[in-house]
């Protein structure tokens, strides 16, 4: 049954909107619940609407009870949550969403309008609160663009709407949720006869987590949970092999146009799914042997479980969900047209425009005497990368027209060989020669980051931000997690 909110548009009822001046108390404003608004966003370059869907109270908040107004100023968007009658500002969080990233591409920019659906999880008000969403301009300053009304105790709250045949395994406990980190790694394109292998996965992949650093250090911070409700078919869609699965999720490889992005579209399956179990951060694990997979911050991320750099994808894309880390190669394809503009100051904590040398924002961990912007051996890393990206790019071509075409698995199966281990070599190639350079281990503003070549700058000269393998973060990179993991837990 289709439940209509009653609710208030209000872009004019508060018209001044109060920051708290001092720590929120929870229980001023807040029950022990979760409330989950879900909602329409429909964008292109220029411009936003947004059409609330429905509202629900689902269990317990996972999140701080202390830390309830973010302090990072991260993220394309911010929810705000404001008590009505007082204007107070109660609750906020920074975050990125599928529709952002479509902003920046080639369709919005041409002024396609296309719809997304997205949640935002707040702890469940006493009271009547505003919900607000607030995005930001080119120069980085946000800007509220909708406002409503919802009262708590309206009997078209949803509280019974829930997914049947759904399992939860508790993979790693470590205590109360509100002092933890509470990780929910969804099973995604997992047949009724993959149950077996996703408890298998969902243990490696949370021995993966634990035993890199930083987390391995604080391994007491973090609840992990497995949730799983089977999908009808293995694996996921291949839109360029022209293979599509019937799974829970609906990712797809191809998403925004870039062959080795794994996103979903798919909000409303996906928070169904997850509603079983108190999460801070939203992982889905996909049953696929393709290289793949994508990080959205304070959204969630995905990985694919059996390719050779199953564990660099996981950890890599759990620093953009996350950290809100920033991608700090620029050799691939992307499509972007101007997700990072080099007149503007990136939000990212590990990549700079460097826009006011020498003041750099990692300043305190910069290698003392260390040149500003740092030069290095950038001429020829370029020459070799864009090298290899060529034919990976080709190779994935013939790939992807072998399975259009239905030739022998035999064949495809050769040609993806082929394609694993030039990448396998490639990567210790680029290990190798950035193990040569005077720089290594140095704290410098080396050009070359954000998808771009020129005018964008990283901390290091290598990260698992920057290239594949099993490598550390970089200083910079490691002291912002570690900064982010206290906030859920102190």
């Amino acid at each position: 049954m289709i439940r209509f909110l009653l609710l208030i548009t209000v872009f004019c009822i508060l018209p001044v909107m109060l920051v708290a001046q001092s720590a929120v108390n929870y229980n001023d404003y807040f029950t022990d619940y979760t409330m989950r608004i879900d909602y329409f966003h429909i964008a292109d370059a220029k411009s936003e609407i947004i059409t609330v869907d429905k509202v629900y109270r689902q269990g317990i908040w996972a999140g701080s009870k202390t830390h309830l107004i973010d302090p990072f100023n991260r993220g394309r968007y911010a929810v705000k949550i404001y008590d009505e009658a007082s204007g107070t500002l109660i609750y906020s969080r920074g975050f990125d969403s599928y529709s952002g990233e479509y902003k920046t591409s080639g369709p919005a920019l041409q002024e396609i309008k296309r719809t997304y659906h997205e949640s935002a999880l707040i702890p469940f008000p006493k009271q009547n609160i505003v919900f607000t969403l607030e995005n930001r301009d080119r120069e980085n300053k946000l800007h509220r663009f909708f406002s409503q009304a919802i009262d708590p105790n309206s009997i078209n709250i949803i509280t019974d709407e829930w997914l049947k045949n759904v399992k939860v395994y508790e993979s790693v406990m470590s205590g109360d949720s509100n002092l933890k980190l509470d990780m929910a790694i969804i099973g995604e394109g997992y047949a009724p006869t993959d149950e077996f292998k996703f408890v298998e996965d969902l243990g490696r992949f949370s021995k993966i987590f634990l035993r890199t650093e930083p987390y391995k250090s604080l391994k007491n911070s973090f609840n992990i949970y497995g949730v799983l409700k089977y999908s009808d078919e293995s694996g996921t869609d291949e839109p360029r092999a022209g293979r599509y699965k019937s799974t829970v999720i609906n990712t797809t490889f191809n998403s925004m146009g870039s062959e080795r992005y794994l996103l979903t579209e798919d909000n409303k399956s996906l928070r169904d799914v997850a509603a079983h179990v108190p999460y801070d951060a939203l992982l889905i694990m996909v049953n696929s042997t393709r290289y793949g997979g994508g990080g959205i911050y304070n959204f969630y991320l995905t990985f694919t479980t059996d390719n050779q750099w199953h564990e660099y994808v996981f950890i890599h894309e759990f620093g953009h969900s996350f950290a809100g880390l920033a991608d700090e190669y620029y050799t691939s394809s992307i499509a972007y047209e101007e997700f990072y503009p080099t007149d503007v100051e990136p939000l990212e904590p590990n990549i700079t425009a460097l826009l006011d040398p020498p003041n750099v924002k990692w300043e305190k961990l910069l290698t003392p005497g260390i040149k500003i912007p740092t030069p290095w051996e950038k001429e020829a890393y370029d020459k070799m990368d864009v090298a290899y990206q060529q034919v990976r790019e080709q190779l994935n071509d013939k790939i992807a027209k072998l399975k259009r075409e239905m030739a022998p698995e035999d064949e495809i199966k050769k040609l993806e060989e082929e394609s694993e281990e030039l990448s396998r070599k490639h990567a210790e190639e680029v290990d190798k020669f950035l193990e040569k350079s005077k720089y290594k281990g140095k704290v410098g503003v080396f050009e070359g980051a954000g998808y771009m070549s020129e005018g964008l700058y990283r901390p290091m000269l290598d990260c698992i931000m920057f290239s594949k393998g099993k490598k550390p973060f970089c200083k910079v990179c490691n002291n912002t997690i570690v900064e982010m993991i206290k906030y859920y837990t102190e």
